[in-house]
């Protein structure tokens, strides 16, 4: 079930599957308003004369116009999304495309342009003017003019969308919002109790009662995108086995890699290496439903550009700067899941690879303070947002993990900062870290 969840996910994502739906949804509406039309008898009498149209000539030119009109606007609606995604890409880096393919208003938009015109066809060809019989469907015209109002209305919404899309800070805040989305769903659970199980198991000792090893290798090369938990736990539990996980969502396979190993008392046979196997998705490219970094890879991908010599934009690394530490002030609080998962009898079934509070700190932070190098502004924001991040840690190893970044963006800032009263500033600032 939650296979075809990350499936259905990743459909409504792509750039064709809405509009093609709205595409299907046109046609489904001029066979039922032709319908309907050749079924009610429609009169043109008072205040309805203004809107049903009784004249063939009129109808067919109707349809025709704004036929005409969509298809033409659906071309300079594609042309203009072309050109935001080409200057997204040049700007912001060129895994940022996904995110503008994926916002929903210009799918909607392409889909109506395209749904109007195929509408407007055939509500045209169930027109029919002859001698012996004349077939006006006034409803069904009268809901194309409908239709092009929305999609007038629909393409000043979009030029504005698109005039707001390209510009940094909503780029930011719009990967921002998603990263605190994700991370609400991935780490849904606040600090607790330590959990002692975790600590006190001996896996060596777990490992040496199981006698059978077997290795499992990755199918095919490609990103690992999507790992089902459940399934797993259910098929291990079944087999009375234990599974340890070399990777997690994110990571890179080549054919043939060791991405695991199953202890188990009887020999693992080959049909039920296929069902293990059935519970992970590689695919060409990474996704970001298990994988927290890649989001904020794209994060820190728009700090590094914005921080390159040619662009030299400190006031968009500091705004990424500060959208990164509204997600680590949270991450800071969250129970991490553990590496060792047991069934519902207690027992230990999977030892996976999974993601720590210091892996994400250094994610974040590690290239922009690389690239930070001489930029006064933007080491003392990566000093202050260390500190605020610091003030909501709890473990002492989250604490220990600051102030390993705060040590070593201090030492960025002695080497590259010239001037003597800057270098102060940022060392004050770190004495509420590193004390």
């Amino acid at each position: 079930m939650k296979k075809l969840l990350f499936f259905w996910k990743e459909l409504m994502t792509t750039f064709w599957f809405v509009p093609i739906l709205i595409i299907g949804l046109s046609v489904i509406l001029a066979i039922t308003l032709v319908s309907l039309d050749s079924n009610v008898v429609v009169t043109h009498d008072g205040w309805v004369r203004f809107f049903l149209v009784n004249s063939s000539n009129s109808a067919r030119s109707i349809l025709s116009t704004i036929s005409g009109a969509m298809i033409g606007v659906a071309g300079t609606v594609f042309s203009v999304t072309l050109v935001a995604l080409t200057l997204a890409s040049s700007q912001f880096g060129p895994r940022l495309i996904k995110n503008f393919m994926y916002v929903r208003l210009n799918q909607i938009v392409l889909g109506s342009y395209v749904a109007t015109y195929l509408y407007c066809l055939l509500v045209l060809n169930a027109l029919k003017d002859s001698s012996d019989y004349i077939f006006i469907p006034s409803i069904s015209i009268f809901m194309a003019i409908i239709a092009a109002i929305i999609n007038i209305i629909l393409l000043i919404v979009f030029i504005h969308q698109i005039a707001i899309s390209i510009q940094a800070d909503k780029v930011i805040a719009d990967i921002s919002d998603f990263i605190s989305q994700q991370v609400k769903t991935l780490f849904p659970e606040k600090m607790g109790k330590e959990n002692e199980k975790d600590e006190n198991i001996n896996i060596s000792t777990v490992i040496s009662t199981l006698k059978e090893r077997t290795t499992i290798k990755s199918p095919k090369s490609g990103y690992l995108q999507y790992i089902d938990s459940e399934a797993l736990m259910d098929v291990v539990t079944k087999h009375d086995a234990l599974l340890k996980l070399y990777h997690r969502p994110g990571s890179y396979l080549v054919e043939g890699m060791e991405i695991g190993e199953i202890y188990s008392t009887t020999p693992w046979e080959k049909d039920k290496f296929e069902i293990i196997l059935d519970q992970f998705l590689i695919g060409k490219t990474k996704t970001s439903q298990q994988d927290l970094e890649f989001s904020i890879h794209q994060m820190v991908e728009i700090a590094a550009r914005a921080l390159s010599p040619g662009v030299n934009d400190p006031y968009t690394a500091i705004a990424c700067i500060d959208n990164l530490t509204n997600t680590l002030s949270y991450l800071a609080q969250v129970e991490f899941p553990a590496k060792n998962r047991f069934d519902k009898d207690e027992k230990l079934r999977i030892i996976a690879d999974v993601l720590s509070f210091e892996g994400v700190l250094d994610a974040a932070f590690n290239q922009i303070r690389q690239f930070s190098g001489g930029s006064t502004a933007v080491i003392i924001r990566l000093m202050e947002a260390l500190i605020i991040i610091s003030s909501f840690t709890v473990k002492s190893n989250h604490k220990k993990a600051v102030r390993k970044h705060a040590d070593m963006v201090l030492n960025v800032g002695k080497r590259t900062i010239n001037e003597e009263n800057d270098i102060q500033d940022l060392i004050e600032r770190s004495k509420k870290i590193l004390k």
